[in-house]
């Protein structure tokens, strides 16, 4: 029996991230149907009932959430599946909550997409056969009573295939479908009864120890070999961590490339930590004519009777592997409070919220510092800096405590676009600042990088607010791994085609300087403040910055130095042929303001004036 080609809902506010949809799911037999905002997509949900809904989280008006609860609350649209598309692991369960039936993170994964899509729509056409046998077999029950042999055959047979569906079904909504291993779902309820058998027992011992375990090279062997390779290695890897266990562990696929095994002997978790990596150590996965060796990351997290839900045990162990892999590759690292304590769990937990907050209800400053001319003078040049105000404390938090939080949750994109619309906005309301401008820095964080379409958004904004393109400046910290040079080319070479300029900042204080200068579009080096703050009595920090500047001479790069507090040290940068300096001796950062811009525009212009007589 043919079946129809099945629909999905593509539910986005952002026309990139649909299009990105829309060309993964390209291979996908299937009818997509698109809705920009909530309410369009109840009414499409509605009408044309499709078989599967993506759905994003953060939208105007309704978000993805409220989408998904009317959508569950509708009799003709309560069954449809779910899946939620966003960046923050914290709404996940919140998903869940409100009826998701899976999620996707961003920026999405195509293979991983496809993937999970394909499982839903199949686990979907399977209900839809399993209904339409119900169907039959009642129509049929109804019809052939008269002949009571034929009927009788007849029913064994469906019934037996009923019951097929049914344990396909089942198994399907319990297990991974590339490995065939127990899936999240199936691991939560797991861990759920045991955390319920631990608080009814007497004694406070935990009864099993739980190892999160995760590939760290799999994201090479995908990207180089495809998604068959990838998933090929899964299997493998799979197969090889099953032959270690004992009867009665419980192992399953969370999803990407983490593993989960969850023994009731929790003095053999550390052993049995040890046994897989030096299994890997004897182990390689050989594709076609290329082979890798592995290694694994492992956390160890008791279950004791502190724990009250599966999603602290994985908040838990997630902190834990996180902080192992800081370590390096190939650690096992288990789960103690002096190490991954409650209250830097909590702080954790907290700042995710915190910025999630801020983003929402407005709650990050924006403020400015000049660069100073330190030869002929030139027009104003500034660069923007974040500020996070928090209300509670009534005061402003420095970047440096939560940029690199805000990178871990996914959030540093919504924080870089953000701030590119207010400078752009404030800078196209005052068409007089273009003429006073020369240069407004902008840092980004390498982690935007990877977002497809990030350059086209980029470009749209400068277009919407009528700003000369060539007035911005984009930093990004050499300190911070660029993991696609050949993504972080095509983006950097977009802008520098339409005129922005690149400035590769805290230069020296990172490993890959000379192949980034080589491989990517760089306009201007900062050097790292760490060398010029006290370089007039740190000769080796001097020297640091001498051999920096005579290279960007012989790069034709002009330099910035940062971290300029002294008038010695602006000084001996002169002398050195610095540029440009910044720091606290020329200027002390403010609110981006339209008169704080002005202000500091006409002491430019004193100063280049100065310069010239």
């Amino acid at each position: 029996m043919s079946q129809p080609t099945p629909r999905i809902l593509i539910v986005d506010d952002t026309p990139q991230n649909i299009d990105v949809l829309q060309a993964t799911l390209i291979e996908i037999d299937a009818d997509l149907l698109i809705a920009t905002n909530g309410a369009r997509a109840l009414d499409l949900a509605q009408r044309l009932q499709p078989d599967l809904v993506l759905l994003d989280v953060m939208m105007p008006g309704l978000d993805g959430f409220e989408v998904c609860t009317r959508l569950k609350a509708d009799p003709r649209t309560a069954d449809i599946p779910v899946i939620f598309c966003t960046a923050r692991v914290d709404d996940v369960a919140h998903g869940f909550a409100v009826g998701g039936t899976d999620y996707i993170t961003k920026p999405i994964q195509p293979d991983e997409v496809r993937a999970r899509v394909s499982h839903q729509l199949e686990r979907r056409r399977l209900l839809r056969e399993l209904r339409e046998l119900n169907r039959a077999l009642e129509d049929k029950v109804r019809e052939r009573t008269a002949d009571l042999t034929l009927v009788n055959q007849q029913l064994r047979h469906e019934i037996n295939e009923r019951r097929y569906m049914q344990d396909r079904l089942g198994y399907l909504a319990s297990h991974d479908f590339v490995t065939r291993l127990h899936n999240r779902g199936a691991l939560d309820a797991h861990v759920t009864q045991l955390l319920a058998k631990l608080q009814r027992q007497a004694t406070p011992a935990g009864p099993a120890v739980m190892l999160l375990i995760d590939i760290d090279q799999f994201r090479l062997v995908n990207e180089s070999c495809g998604c068959i390779a990838g998933d090929e290695l899964l299997r493998q890897f799979a197969d090889l961590l099953g032959g270690l266990l004992r009867r009665g562990d419980f192992l399953a696929r969370l999803g990407g490339d983490q593993f989960a095994v969850v023994s009731e002997a929790p003095d053999l978790g550390a052993g049995l930590a040890r046994q897989l990596l030096a299994a890997l150590q004897d182990w390689s996965f050989a594709w076609q004519d290329r082979r890798f060796t592995l290694t694994a990351t492992i956390a160890i997290v008791p279950l004791d009777r502190d724990l009250v839900s599966f999603d602290q045990l994985m908040q838990m162990a997630d902190e834990t592997v996180f902080l192992a892999k800081r370590d390096g590759r190939g650690q096992i690292r288990p789960y103690t409070p002096t190490r991954v304590g409650e209250a830097s769990q909590r702080e954790t937990t907290n700042w995710a919220l915190v910025l999630m907050d801020a983003l929402r209800h407005g709650r990050f400053r924006i403020f400015f510092q000049r660069m100073q001319s330190l030869d002929a003078g030139g027009p104003l040049r500034v660069e923007v800096l974040v500020r996070l105000w928090d209300p509670v404390r009534g005061e402003l938090i420095a970047p440096g405590q939560f940029i690199a939080l805000a990178e871990r949750f996914h959030l540093i994109g919504e924080i870089d676009r953000w701030m590119l619309g207010e400078v752009l906005s404030l800078i196209g309301r005052h068409p007089e600042l273009q003429l006073q401008l020369g240069q407004v820095t902008l840092n980004l964080s390498a982690v935007s990088l990877r977002e497809p379409g990030l350059a086209q958004q980029v470009l749209a904004s400068i277009a919407q607010h009528g700003v000369r393109p060539d007035l911005l400046c984009f930093e990004i910290t050499e300190t911070q791994a660029i993991g696609n040079l050949a993504q972080a080319r095509e983006f950097m070479q977009t802008l520098h085609d339409a005129g922005c300029r690149f400035s590769l900042d805290d230069f020296g204080s990172g490993y890959a300087s000379f192949a980034y200068l080589r491989e990517l579009p760089f306009d201007t080096l900062k050097i790292d403040g760490l060398f010029v703050r006290d370089m007039q009595t740190e000769p080796t920090h001097q020297a640091m910055v001498r051999s920096m500047v005579d290279m960007a001479r012989l790069l034709d790069k002009p330099v910035v130095a940062e971290f300029v507090e002294t008038a010695s040290v602006a000084q001996l940068l002169r002398e050195l042929g610095v540029q440009w300096g910044q720091g606290y001796y020329f200027h002390q950062p403010e609110p981006l303001t339209f008169d704080a811009l002005q202000q500091q525009a006409r002491l430019a212009q004193q100063a280049t004036t100065a310069a010239l007589h």
